[in-house]
């Protein structure tokens, strides 16, 4: 390949795995989208129901790190087109079934795929990347998942009550397909990062600031999961919104989350990572602590502005964060990145089915802004650990 030929093929690699963490996304948030209809369609409990978003998550939270070790020495192009092919057939497996439990089982090896795409896509970037341009190629595919929380999430929310989510998980599995195919077209042969040894992984697991860095991600997922989970019935409960409504705070929420990916992709090598993830933390606190202030279809707009401008670009950041914190540990630090983000969504989304079912939905912006106070807590004291270090 000519070095002329570099920058347009990097920029082919990135629109094609942008487009792969975007189904990834619309995937992971179908159920939120669909909880309704899949409450009602397979007779269980909306707290039930919000169960199969905490045993999937749980998949992708152990299934990272140990696929990350299994895969370590595979192709890229071929690892990425497969796992979006399996995603595929997972999908269109799971809108078959007909019980929550087989529902349970289905979700739970279907989204082992995501477990796989996000954090190789980023390890397989940065590989690709200049030095210069791996940060933002890192947060420019990550935009994705914002864009799939602008139009993933409201259009299942859409398909899903009126159709049923049958439908919304049918087309989650088309768009796979169509994903796989042009992650192997655009991807050149050849994409391996540096497999890592068991040593390597026992430094990255032992190292404390790394492993803080980490738990960063758990703790804002688990504030935002803690309410995003149930916004749907809560809206048709509490607001009475109507499907159209629904679907319009989704796609409104969803809107925030690209201009906030946006802007974190264009200036977090001016600003920094760590500054960068404190500002989409606040943010992502302010929204939660306005919450229950929301008691109509406007004011629930306006808390959304915030906590939207934080919520995918705070994932961003820290993918951009860990990257550039230990280069060599990176397909390492990205895979346990990506189970903390499942982590904090099973934690988030178990914790608030439980306070549901034994308090209603009132307690749930409590809890997640504890979460997130402890996040950004952390967060400050990775970053005066990493400063002491540099220092020294």
């Amino acid at each position: 390949m000519s070095d002329a030929a570099v920058p347009a093929r990097l920029a082919q690699v990135r629109w094609a795995l942008l487009f792969g963490n975007f189904v990834i996304g619309c995937g992971v948030m179908c159920a939120v989208g669909t909880l309704n209809d899949l409450s009602h369609s397979l007779g269980v409990s909306v707290a039930v129901a919000g169960q199969l978003i905490t045993i999937s998550a749980a998949a992708v939270c152990f299934g990272a790190p140990l696929l990350a070790s299994w895969v370590g020495g595979f192709d890229r192009r071929r690892l990425l087109a497969l796992s979006l092919l399996w995603y595929a057939v997972g999908h269109a497996a799971c809108a078959l079934v007909d019980s929550m439990t087989a529902l349970w089982i289905l979700r739970a090896l279907t989204v082992l795929a995501a477990a796989v795409f996000t954090p190789q896509a980023a390890a397989a970037i940065g590989v690709m990347a200049p030095p210069a341009q791996r940060g933002r190629s890192i947060t420019l595919i990550f935009l994705g998942w914002s864009i799939a929380s602008v139009l993933g999430m409201p259009l299942a929310s859409y398909l899903g009550d009126t159709f049923g989510w049958r439908v919304a998980f049918g087309a989650i599995a088309g768009a796979s397909l169509v994903g796989a195919l042009w992650v192997h077209a655009a991807m050149p042969d050849g994409v391996r990062p540096a497999a890592l040894s068991v040593s390597d992984w026992s430094r990255v697991l032992t190292h404390p600031v790394l492993m803080a860095m980490v738990l960063v991600t758990a703790l804002s997922g688990a504030g935002q999961f803690t309410v995003l989970t149930y916004v749907a019935p809560y809206y048709k409960q509490h607001l009475g919104a109507s499907v159209e409504q629904t679907s319009a705070l989704f796609f409104w929420f969803g809107l925030f989350g690209v201009i906030g990916n946006a802007l974190v992709s264009r200036y977090i090598d001016r600003l920094g990572a760590a500054r960068t993830v404190a500002l989409t933390l606040i943010a992502m606190l302010v929204g939660m602590l306005l919450w229950p202030l929301a008691h109509s279809f406007a004011a629930v707009a306006a808390v959304l502005v915030p906590w939207g401008l934080g919520c995918f670009a705070s994932n961003s950041a820290q993918q951009a964060r860990l990257g550039a914190a230990a280069p060599e540990y990176a397909p390492a630090l990205l895979a346990l990145n990506t189970s903390a983000i499942y982590l904090g969504q099973a934690a988030g989304s178990a914790s608030g089915g439980w306070l549901i079912a034994h308090g209603g939905y009132a307690p749930l912006p409590n809890l997640g802004a504890v979460w997130l106070v402890a996040a950004i807590g952390l967060s400050f004291w990775v970053g005066r650990r990493v400063i002491v270090h540099a220092r020294a």
